[in-house]
């Protein structure tokens, strides 16, 4: 049977998109379309959430392969966030998309336990055991070691599930900590980069990529080459492209010689199409999702070109 990288990797040859579509939804930037069906209250904008991203989802399930839903856009508008978070979920996966729940968890033993059963195991009730979020990948931070990632990997044999773990972020100050030079010169990411490549060894698949691999960003093009060299196991999902200032000629070197290697967020970029230079003069408000499958088409063509040479 194939093991979730394989699934995800089966689904970009498919496409022949190395793209994610980010669901960050940010109620100002709705169309008012949307808004004006709902009333302003925290169940009207998980009402209006829920229409944009399934609109969203209608657009491009069949040229983009997975989304990444991140949490916090959810959990601020308390337990009616967390329903269109799950309806999210539900959609995109009904639609064959890939689910990638950024939740970034770290915690250990029982805690962690409670996470994983959360978002890739089961929940114990009485006699039986239920899904809760029934997603494919979760992203992970692995500050406090092992402990914190070892209940997610277990459930990633179980379940058939994986997880993309923080090695160099695409943030301004992920060098605060990530670029820090051990005793032997090597810095802190590059050890967590060969720390994921053990703790993933017994999850490879097919293609030889591993169900726990890594998040590396796409604002950081030399470290990214470096990873690269070390964590040949590892499929990055790669953030920090479009808004963030990442360049696909500089995210080419996450890829392998078979065009392999990488799944490339794009979140803002993608969601609000609609409102960038380059479509805002072509689409009006209510054809949001005219521009966000243009914007696809668009950035799948220039990755998979940068890919290439």
């Amino acid at each position: 049977m194939k093991n979730a990288i394989d699934i995800l990797i089966d689904k970009i040859k498919k496409t022949n998109n190395p793209t994610v579509m980010g669901l960050d939804p940010r109620y100002d930037m709705i169309p008012n379309c949307i808004k004006e069906k709902y009333d302003e209250t925290l169940e009207g904008i998980s009402k209006a959430i829920i229409e944009f991203n399934r609109r969203l989802i209608d657009a491009t399930f069949d040229i983009i392969p997975a989304v990444k839903p991140q949490i916090a856009f959810y959990e601020m508008y308390g337990l009616e966030g967390m329903k269109a978070f799950e309806e999210t979920c539900r959609y995109a996966k009904e639609k064959g998309m890939v689910v990638i729940a950024d939740i970034k968890r770290g915690d250990i033993g029982t805690t962690a336990k409670a996470y994983s059963n959360a978002f890739l195991g089961r929940t114990k009730i009485g006699n039986r055991e239920e899904k809760i979020y029934d997603v494919d990948f979760v992203t992970l931070n692995p500050y406090m070691g092992i402990d914190s990632i070892k209940p997610f990997l277990e459930d990633c044999k179980k379940y058939n599930k994986g997880v993309f773990i923080l090695v160099k972020t695409s943030n301004p100050s992920s060098g605060d900590f990530q670029d820090i030079k051990l005793e032997n010169g090597e810095e802190v990411y590059l050890k967590v980069a060969k720390l994921i490549e053990e703790w993933g060894d017994d999850l490879i698949g097919e293609y030889g990529y591993s169900s726990a691999s890594a998040v590396v960003g796409a604002t950081y093009p030399k470290q990214l080459e470096e990873i690269r060299k070390v964590a040949k196991h590892s499929y990055f999902l790669i953030p920090g492209y479009g808004a963030q200032g990442g360049k696909a000629e500089d995210i080419a070197y996450g890829f392998d010689k078979n065009g392999l290697g990488g799944i490339v967020n794009a979140s803002r970029s993608l969601m609000f199409a609609y409102k960038s230079d380059l479509w805002k003069e072509k689409y009006k408000e209510e054809e949001f999702e005219k521009a966000t499958r243009e914007e696809a088409i668009r950035m799948k063509n220039e990755l998979n070109n940068a890919i290439n040479i």
